[in-house]
């Protein structure tokens, strides 16, 4: 009978889980931090090939589009019967008789199909390739759709919003890595070994701590020479947010490997002829990873905020650059708020990339705290 029944005894399954997967179980019952994870992963799907989900060039200007209002999209038709399939009526553009400013209207006469997986301009896949697929296509090139209109310069602000989004988000992404890895050793290390080199880093994090971060945001951006290449403009700007955004983490690290310096299982470490390499980044880093993931996912919409912010002070990101801040300048003055509120639609971008990641960030801080319940 004992043997029975410990045959068929079935250990409970959080008791037998992993660190890991304790974390997710506890992540899935936090519903908005599951619908912003999804939110997240398609935003970054869209980052990584942004000409797939785009329907016009971004660069490319159209003279007779200038500021033209979104145009709606219609799923049935019920002019001759009735029919299923997207199409778009094309704006016509007419002139007030006593103003001569421009008014769209729709060209109800005319009906352009929309087409999946249509054919439109030409692109790069991750600069491996080119293609010219696109999720979306108007079914007569000669008849753009303007899916949240166009700017001053007749450039689709719809594609724009798409290819911003590879450097503004990737921007957050590059910018909390590096500030993760100066956290991580410059912590590290003040925690385990202490003493005057502890002392020594302290200082240094509270005197970056206490540099007031617009300003000196302002300083190193306006610092930087306006002829370098986009390309140099981003990998200076990504530095100057990393070079502000690392001191917090080091303090959080450093804390943690003050209290955990102590634990029997480094002093066994210790006594195994373990290198202090091996301790910090084998033994005591991975007991508290889940603590550092999350104030990742919290540190990456502080520097998205940060870009957005440079870029529509006009020291960020310059064009032909497209970011969602450089994006916004274009919304700056009175006549667009009056006449072009479409143009705001970048910063509506930057409002639900911030939101869904922060509320991924506070998903994965309660799912990773062992206190929670």
């Amino acid at each position: 009978m004992v043997d029975a029944a410990i045959s068929t005894y079935q250990p409970d399954r959080a008791a037998v889980a992993s660190q890991w997967q304790l974390i997710w179980w506890a992540f899935k019952r936090h519903k908005l931090a599951m619908i912003s994870l999804w939110i997240t992963v398609a935003m970054y799907i869209v980052a990584l090939v942004p000409g797939f989900f785009a329907i016009n060039d971004p660069v490319a200007q159209n003279a007779r589009a200038t500021f033209s209002p979104p145009q709606r999209i219609h799923l049935f038709d019920t002019s001759n019967g009735f029919s299923i399939g997207p199409y778009f009526h094309p704006m016509k553009l007419t002139r007030d008789p006593q103003t001569l400013a421009a008014i769209f209207v729709e060209d109800t006469t005319r009906k352009v199909p929309i087409q999946f997986f249509g054919r439109g301009y030409e692109y790069s896949v991750l600069g491996l390739f080119n293609s010219n697929v696109h999720l979306l296509a108007s079914g007569d090139p000669s008849r753009p759709l303007f899916l949240f209109g166009a700017d001053r310069l007749g450039r689709d602000v719809y594609s724009r919003v798409i290819q911003g989004a590879q450097i503004s988000l990737s921007i957050g992404l590059v910018g909390v890595f590096i500030s993760l890895v100066l956290g991580i050793v410059l912590g590290g290390i003040s925690g385990y070994y202490g003493g005057r080199i502890d002392f020594f880093m302290q200082r240094v994090i509270d005197f970056v701590l206490s540099l007031p971060t617009i300003p000196i945001w302002l300083a190193m951006a306006a610092a930087l020479p306006q002829g370098w290449p986009a390309t140099m403009q981003y990998m200076m700007i990504t530095i100057i947010l990393s070079l502000t955004g690392w001191a917090q983490l080091a303090r959080v690290v450093r804390g943690r490997f003050l209290s955990l310096r102590t634990e029997e299982f480094v002093a066994a470490a210790r006594l195994d002829g373990v290198s202090e390499g091996r301790i910090i980044f084998r033994h005591m880093l991975p007991s508290f990873s889940s603590h550092i993931i999350a104030s990742v996912t919290l540190a990456v919409p502080a520097m998205i905020l940060a870009e957005t912010s440079l870029s529509f002070l006009g020291l960020g990101l310059q064009p032909p650059t497209i970011s969602w801040g450089v994006l916004l300048r274009e919304a700056q003055n009175i006549r667009s708020i009056a006449t072009a509120p479409w143009l705001f639609m970048p910063g509506a971008a930057v409002v639900v990339a911030v939101m869904a990641l922060n509320l991924l960030g506070d998903g994965l801080r309660d799912a990773a705290d062992p206190y929670n319940k």
